[in-house]
């Protein structure tokens, strides 16, 4: 099943000075950038097939795959001079490098590679910027048994902020963490099937838009996962996922273990 990955959006949170062009997925977690993990967790569960929208600073996507050291994370013999790889990462990957544009919003992105994926039933969609241990293979077996254009995988709230019931008298009546509260947000992971762009307009976002219509006509179903899921919105998110990796400590990483997750 193809893979579209969104990686052309500005990213000015994690921004390091105004000279710094680096896309976001290109921000390094571990020896490799985001963008890297995403599709080794995709490869993982058979997914090789790649279609990069591109936009700002494409031109460091492109140079990283292009130039791609395979010594890196794998192991290696270098006999007479030659180097004689024991494991490889992307040899078996097709990777499409397609331009979107610099100020498209996601949909617009989406809509400008459909070409690319040659009517395909279903595809898989991502931000290529948040890491998960989630199971892939029950996300996409479950949306295949329901009639529905697009799956949003869905996770608990990640904000550390209380929210404060108040009554009509200013007294607090109660407290509660964001996380603890019956509340679920957009996880970046989707299952999607060609209906979507009917829904999609020229310029439109695909969750606003596209999602947004589906789940009117109780065409959008949700995946919720409990596991391990890290955004990496700003500097500090991306800093923790490198310290973490750093102590052997990355769950996301299904590729080195076992285990593919659990789902709520």
């Amino acid at each position: 099943m193809k893979v579209v990955l969104f990686c052309g959006g500005y990213g000015m949170r994690m921004r390091n000075g105004t000279s710094d062009d680096v896309p976001k997925p290109m921000a390094m977690v571990g020896p490799r950038p985001l963008i890297w993990h995403v599709m080794r967790y995709y490869a993982h569960f058979g997914h090789t097939e790649f279609i990069l929208c591109l936009g700002y600073g494409a031109h460091h996507i492109k140079d990283f795959f292009l130039h791609y050291e395979e010594t890196t994370s794998n192991d290696f013999v270098l006999r007479g001079g030659r180097t004689e790889l024991l494991s490889t990462d992307i040899a078996d990957w097709t990777i499409t490098f397609a331009q979107t544009g610099i100020e498209s919003p996601i949909g617009e992105r989406l809509r400008r590679v459909r070409h690319h994926l040659d009517g395909d039933e279903m595809f898989l969609a991502n931000y290529a910027d948040v890491l998960t241990d989630a199971p892939l293979p029950e996300m996409i077996e479950k949306f295949a048994g329901r009639d529905a254009g697009a799956s949003m995988m869905v996770v608990p709230p990640q904000s550390s902020f209380h929210c404060v019931d108040l009554g009509e008298d200013g007294l607090v009546g109660g407290i509660t963490a964001v996380s603890d509260m019956p509340l679920w947000e957009n996880g970046g992971y989707f299952v999607l099937r060609q209906e979507v762009f009917d829904h999609i307009p020229e310029n439109g976002d695909l969750v606003a838009d596209g999602c947004a219509q589906l789940a009117k006509q109780g065409r959008l179903v949700a995946h919720q996962h409990r596991g391990f899921w890290k955004p990496t919105d700003t500097v500090k998110e991306r800093a923790a996922l490198d310290e973490a990796y750093a102590r052997g400590d990355r769950p996301w990483a299904v590729w080195e273990h076992d285990g593919a997750g659990v789902s709520a």
